[in-house]
């Protein structure tokens, strides 16, 4: 079994591998740069498991930062029947685009 760790980002929980491509919400860093996230959830060498209280101690996972883009439109669409009452919303998220070079 390969090495894998869960990292949380943007309010959510990921679980990744070294070379696997991710869409996470958007960070702050440039296009290139590398990012060393310590907020690691669980960790796995591929025998044994560490689970944090409530991140390891020590761990890190260093993502290389593809691009930036925008997700797909999402409408929110509210109506209140026989009321005359209908919204409509749309939204795109702000996402990156990263490759986890490395789990440590």
């Amino acid at each position: 079994m390969e090495a894998y760790a869960v990292i949380q980002t943007g309010g959510k929980q990921y679980r990744v591998e070294a070379g696997q491509t991710i869409e996470i919400e958007r960070l702050a860093d440039e296009a290139g740069q590398e990012v060393q996230l310590a907020t690691v959830l669980a960790l796995s060498d591929g025998a044994t498991l560490k689970v944090g209280t409530p991140f390891v101690d020590g761990a890190a996972v260093v993502l290389v930062i593809k691009e930036h883009f925008r997700g797909e439109k999402l409408i929110n669409f509210k109506k209140k029947r026989r009321k005359g009452y209908h919204r409509k919303m749309g939204h795109r998220q702000e996402l990156t685009r990263a490759v986890v070079k490395s789990i440590a």
